[in-house]
């Protein structure tokens, strides 16, 4: 079969052939280690046309041959489009317990926590709350580094304005204490209260740049639900840049489908995906 027909796809609005495809993948792979399935050919189109458009292009093939010689910013606009960001408050909630316990038996002052994968804010603002509540006080000796490597998502991190359904399932108590109701314009979105906001600090960090933007070390990591779209390669190659910057006690917070059996060297299991220096 010619490529430029493949089954499906003849009659799209972009030229999109088999071997861009596979430019894609490399070029993500490239840049942001993300490992991403031949079934994802739909999932690629749908989310770059809108950079096609946006650009004037009307072959994959053009718009490819700008990326690659366009500076940084078509890149990171590359790379947002084609990352996943489905996130929730207090997501897998039993980690929240945990990291509750975790803190109240810490010395360390501040305690402080990286957020790898901040998303559009909800877990780093889990941790705020969760922070408020373990010490009792909307002020907490707590300091969270909140990074992602899409930055349109980090900007509605620091905002910290949701819309009504996504703070739905929140217990009414926390609702009323950590989110101040907008009003107006806004009457159907929530904002994060000041002080939670204080406790976070955002950053743009790929986790396949060759320095990180940060300074110490950290009681606890979250890094969940990143490492599926790595392969075991790129893997254990982050985890081992981990390693260094968790305290010899911290713990790292993996996500509930992920398993670093690939890394026990550097890694061991607690139980229900969190994990402590291997000794």
């Amino acid at each position: 079969m010619n490529d430029s027909l493949s089954i499906g796809f003849a009659q799209r609005e972009f030229a999109f052939t088999q071997a861009d495809f596979e430019r894609v993948r490399r070029l993500i792979y490239g840049h942001a280690g993300i490992s991403l399935s031949p079934l994802k050919r739909e999932m690629v189109y749908s989310r770059l046309a809108r950079r096609l458009r946006a650009l004037g292009y009307e072959r994959f093939e053009a718009y490819l041959d700008h990326l690659e010689g366009e500076g940084s910013a078509e890149r990171e606009a590359f790379v947002n489009a084609l990352t996943t960001n489905l996130t929730a408050f207090f997501r897998e909630s039993h980690h929240f317990d945990i990291l509750r316990e975790q803190m109240l038996k810490s010395t360390s002052r501040p305690f402080r926590i990286w957020c790898a994968a901040a998303s559009t804010g909800e877990e780093p603002y889990s941790l705020a709350i969760t922070a408020c509540e373990a010490f009792d006080t909307l002020q907490p000796p707590v300091l969270i580094v909140a990074s992602d490597i899409d930055t349109s998502v980090l900007n509605t991190a620091r905002s910290g304005v949701y819309p009504m359904d996504r703070v739905e399932r929140l217990e009414p108590e926390r609702l009323r204490r950590y989110f101040l109701r907008g009003t107006g314009s806004r009457s159907g979105y929530v904002r994060v209260r000041p002080e939670l906001q204080g406790l976070l600090e955002f950053q743009r960090i790929n986790l396949l740049d060759p320095a990180w933007p940060l300074h110490g070390t950290f009681d606890a990591i979250f890094c969940r639900n990143v490492m599926i779209y790595f392969d075991k390669t790129t893997q254990y190659a982050v985890l081992q840049r981990f390693k260094p910057y968790l305290l010899p006690q911290g713990l790292f917070y993996a996500g509930h489908s992920e398993s670093f059996l690939n890394a026990s060297d550097l890694f061991r299991s607690i139980g229900r995906t969190v994990y402590e220096h291997a000794p």
